[in-house]
């Protein structure tokens, strides 16, 4: 008796192996094959009938074999629900997608801003590297969500084997608007106009501001900075180019949602004024379109409780788009001007003399609706003699307006931003009474540059 209990686990293991070795077919992989045998339901029904016959003979050891048969019992009734479950679910149609098949996803791109990377740059996004880039690209958005007074949307960060290693690239509402190269484990230093000595390095031009640098290797850093450069390391760089974007096409950037989301805010704090906004007389669009025109030309949304009790001021007197968007910024003149010169600084002021000034206005007037009236001859005129004007004010790094009459002031900045680049165009309607302004240049004529007194300077439209 004794000697038959200690032969009972081999039997178990015997009578297992019996009813699976007709299913081995490979005798390569013995093991392998029992091994897996033993986790279908069919080797282990016959294992718990065999002890239960065995546990109904008399001279049996009924306290040992009757509890494996039902442990084997049990192993059997789980593993034949599995293999149930599996057969229930394998009948199921499988969908797969095939080439043929195209999704929304495959034909749009729905994020408005994309950094596309080459595959040297990965590492600045990798989060086990401390992804460096994706740092810098959220204080960026936070950053610039702050100045502009809407929040910018995300941006897309994604490799691209198209590009060169080092290349990357910057969508921004479909379009490319930037694309440069840099080296990530290399700096770059930037001239800063009066270097002290010459250092080794791979001339380029920054891609942010055009200006002359090179890049050089980590340990020239000290001598690089020491000969005047500045120097910065490569997730700096592309960040600070996709910062000037962000900021250059805020207006592309800013749609009905945003609308809708200021319009929001406004009616948690101030619900009467909201109210006397939207949907009457003002349509969503037509506040989207207001906004869009005022961050064409870097007017900020922060102080919107300003914008929208401008617009419920003159809702009365139903101004088309063009006109609304003048009127507004005449009644925030004080906003628009602390965004060119910090408080209690004198605004530089570049204007036009009176005949210059006269054509320009007539041609607004001949010109309608136009969005470009000004003359072929007259437009070049104009922006080659500012272009010279403005020269050694931004060499000089310091803050400017170009000033004319309210009637031309928005097609000429448009013209400038086409040609001559973001600088800003006020109508002399749109200066605080008290702010003082001087007179840096006055393009079209000879006059000596003169200060003029604080107060809003409407006049005739002469400077």
């Amino acid at each position: 008796g004794d000697a038959l209990v200690a032969q009972v686990p081999a039997l178990m293991l015997s009578i297992a192996a019996a009813s699976i070795v007709t299913r081995v077919t490979s005798p390569l992989d013995l093991s392998g094959q029992i091994s897996s045998q033993f986790g279908h339901a069919r080797a282990w029904g016959p294992v718990a009938g065999i002890l239960v016959a065995l546990g109904l003979v008399p001279s049996m050891p009924q306290l040992i074999i009757l509890p494996a048969a039902a442990l084997a019992g049990s192993i059997f009734m789980i593993l034949r629900k599995r293999e149930q479950q599996a057969n229930s679910d394998s009948a199921l149609p499988i969908i797969t997608e095939t080439p043929a098949e195209i999704s929304w996803n495959d034909v749009s791109e729905p994020a408005p801003v994309i950094l596309e990377l080459g595959y040297s740059l990965v590492d600045l996004v990798d989060d086990r590297k401390g992804a460096p880039l994706m740092n810098r690209i959220t204080g960026i958005r936070r950053q610039l969500s702050r100045e502009l007074g809407f929040v910018l949307p995300l941006v897309k960060v994604q490799d691209d084997l198209s590009l060169s290693a080092n290349t990357y690239r910057i969508r921004i509402a479909g379009v490319i608007r930037g694309e440069d190269r840099v080296w990530p484990h290399e700096l770059l230093a930037l001239d800063s106009g009066e270097p002290l000595a010459g250092v080794d390095g791979r001339a380029v031009k920054d891609p942010s501001f055009g200006l002359d640098a090179l890049w050089i290797s980590n340990d020239k850093r000290s001598d690089a900075i020491a000969a005047g450069y500045t120097v910065v390391d490569p997730p700096t760089v592309i960040a600070t180019h996709l910062n000037n974007l962000l900021s250059m096409t805020a207006s592309e950037l800013f749609g009905l949602d945003d609308a809708q989301a200021i319009l929001d805010a406004l009616r948690d704090s101030y619900p009467h004024l909201a109210k006397s906004l939207h949907p009457q007389p003002y349509s969503l669009i037509a506040i989207a379109s207001l906004c869009r025109a005022l961050l064409a030309e870097r007017v900020p949304l922060r102080d919107f409780r300003s914008i929208a009790g401008a617009l419920a001021e003159v809702a009365a007197a139903g101004f088309e788009q063009a006109v609304l968007v003048e009127e507004v910024r005449q009644r925030i003149g004080a906003q628009i001007v602390q965004t060119i010169v910090p408080l209690g600084m004198p605004l530089q002021a570049v204007t036009f003399d009176s005949d210059l000034e006269q054509l320009l206005v007539q041609a607004v007037r001949i010109g309608g609706t136009a969005a470009w009236p000004f003359e072929p001859t007259l437009a070049r005129r104009l922006t080659s003699a500012l272009d010279g004007a403005i020269q050694p004010l931004t060499m000089a790094a310091r803050s400017f307006a170009v000033i004319t009459s309210p009637v031309c002031r928005a097609a000429v900045s448009r013209l400038l931003r086409a040609q001559v680049g973001e600088i800003p165009v006020l109508s002399f309607l749109e200066i605080p009474e008290r702010l003082q302004v001087e007179v840096a240049a006055i393009v079209g004529g000879m006059a000596e540059p003169a200060a003029l007194p604080p107060g809003n300077h409407s006049g005739d439209g002469h400077a």
